[in-house]
């Protein structure tokens, strides 16, 4: 998976967030992250590669699936995208759809998390919730009991709140 934003997103804690429920899972787990220089409003990236077996290289060659949110993410991770692999965009701060066939879906993720939860910064784990939703990686109860283990003392109830609306969102999506 490659997750990709700007710095205050919350791209490198969802990269942690999903690592860690992989773990829980009894999965084998690699999380590399890069942020820009000027950290919040910079490019940010974390790759997770999850697996059955022992894994040889740390860094995601092609991934399954992308979250993007921002237009500078997809621009530069689509391509690392398999043919026919998962792209997650936040459809109020992606605008600019490359060509390539993969399975596209639209979340208005910061809409939601600032609108109907009232705390932007949720937005990262809403998403986590769709792509859960969508190809299952890790299971639920997995993610719920990480996002409890990682996010800020005080916010779990929110982010769990963001869990539950990325998981029915693309439930609904699928359907």
């Amino acid at each position: 998976m490659i997750i990709g934003g700007f710095g205050g997103q919350g791209t490198l804690l969802a990269g942690t967030i999903l690592g860690r429920a992989a773990v829980f899972d009894g999965k084998k787990v690699v999380q590399t992250r890069s942020y820009g220089a000027e950290a919040r409003g910079g490019a940010a990236r974390s790759e997770v590669i999850i697996s059955d077996e022992d894994i040889d290289y740390p860094l995601v060659i092609e991934a399954d699936a992308l979250i993007a949110m921002s237009q500078l993410a997809l621009n530069q991770y689509i391509v690392r995208t398999k043919t026919e692999g998962t792209v997650i965009i936040d459809e109020d701060l992606v605008k600019d759809i490359p060509k390539k066939n993969v399975r596209l879906v639209k979340i208005p993720a910061t809409k939601i998390a600032s609108e109907e939860l009232k705390s932007p910064i949720v937005a990262n784990v809403l998403m986590m919730g769709a792509l859960t939703a969508l190809i299952g990686i890790v299971g639920r109860e997995s993610l719920a009991k990480s996002i409890e283990f990682n996010v800020p003392t005080g916010t779990e109830k929110i982010n769990l709140e963001a869990l539950s609306k990325g998981l029915k969102l693309a439930e609904s999506l699928k359907r």
